[in-house]
């Protein structure tokens, strides 16, 4: 049954030297899709620019919170434009990051309120980063749904990478979004994680590598890829004690139905 990693940087450099070996990789482990979220404008087109060559390939367009100090309206205006293509699916990597100190919380907030109107005039769901910032996140994320179209309120977007708490999880459930998973749920550590991923509705979740990072085990410690993504819908599918084929069936369709892959 195939698989969408909703969430890699195929793009980054680390790939460079076999970029097209990750690819056809991922193909070999049934991960036929995949998302590249950007991190800034240059992302924004580097993701672009793969997914016009590689029919599976749907990229994402925005500029990370970390890369938000000299955000302005000439931003904007890039993101909207690449944002015409078709194989762009949503406005992300897109958020608030209180863990690195790279940009202040005030124009964190300026650029991600900016982006998620946006988003919402151009009727497409958002890829949604958190660190260490939930309540500020949520309750700017609660108040935008209140504004977006119908053709969004059931699919506005997902918190990517989800590392938050149970109620936090429990507060982007009911706001309509979707979250997505990554390779810390196979981590000795993460129960907690665990016990979210187990018992979230299935048709909110999603699974993602968050390539190069995040790489689950038994491969912790290296370059995580798409292709690892197998393993982290393998665990969940273990966790909530279903068929690993409904499973990915039903990640499968999520992540069609947020970022309408099957129509792009």
């Amino acid at each position: 049954m195939a698989l969408v990693d909703t969430h890699c940087h195929l793009n980054f450099n680390v790939f460079d030297d076999d970029r097209l070996d990750v690819i056809r990789r991922a193909d070999e482990n049934t991960v036929t899709q995949m998302i590249i979220p950007a991190t800034d404008l240059q992302t924004s087109g580097e993701a672009l620019g793969l997914a016009q060559i590689h029919q599976g390939i749907f990229a994402a367009v925005g500029v990370h919170p970390n890369s938000t100090a000299d955000f302005g309206a000439e931003h904007l205006a890039e993101i909207e434009a690449l944002a015409q293509s078709p194989k762009v699916v949503a406005i992300g990597e897109i958020g608030i990051d209180y863990y690195w100190d790279k940009s202040s919380k005030a124009q964190q907030r300026i650029a991600f309120e900016a982006q998620l109107s946006l988003a919402a005039q151009l009727e497409l769901p958002v890829i949604i980063h958190n660190r260490d910032a939930s309540e500020d996140v949520l309750a700017i994320l609660e108040s935008w749904v209140s504004t977006i179209p119908d053709s969004l309120k059931n699919r506005p977007g997902v918190l990517h990478s989800f590392s938050a708490s149970e109620a936090i999880a429990e507060r982007a459930l009911a706001a309509g979004f979707y979250l997505g998973i990554t390779g810390p749920v196979t981590y000795k550590n993460a129960d907690s994680l665990r016990h979210i991923a187990a018992s979230i509705p299935m048709e909110r979740l999603l699974i993602e590598t968050d390539s190069p990072f995040l790489t689950p085990v038994p491969y912790r410690g290296k370059r995580n890829e798409s292709a690892y993504v197998r393993l982290v819908a393998e665990r969940i599918a273990t966790l909530r004690q279903i068929p690993y084929h409904d499973f990915a069936a039903q990640t499968t369709k999520n992540a069609e139905d947020l970022f309408r892959l099957s129509t792009t």
